[in-house]
């Protein structure tokens, strides 16, 4: 019996529901309204589309950035290795530099 209660008073909500849709579509200017209801529905879908499109880029330009970071690392420890190559380099040429010069003084020390 509380089934036969239950199934009668979902019937009884649907037919309503039914009628108020009925009235609603015969009011004047419904027809603008579902129109509008319509392209909101066809513009939201359409941001929805976008947006996911946006989170792929997200997603490319996080592998992008971490690829950047990982080649800056690289490039500043090859430039410090670089840089202590360059400063033994140039202690070197500085030591031989200093040598020559100061043959050259005792040469024309001796002339």
């Amino acid at each position: 019996m509380a089934s036969t209660k239950r199934t009668d008073l979902f019937g009884r909500i649907a037919d309503m529901s039914e009628e108020a849709i009925q009235r609603l579509s015969d009011a004047p200017g419904a027809d603008r309204v579902m129109a509008a209801l319509n392209t909101l529905k066809d513009r939201t879908d359409e941001l929805q589309k976008r947006v996911r499109g946006l989170e792929e880029l997200e997603k490319r330009l996080t592998a992008v950035e971490a690829k950047v970071d990982k080649l800056a690392k690289s490039a500043k420890s090859a430039k410090s290795a670089s840089a202590k190559t360059a400063s033994t380099k140039s202690s070197s040429t500085k030591s031989a530099g200093e040598t020559e010069a100061k043959k050259t003084e005792t040469e024309a020390k001796k002339t």
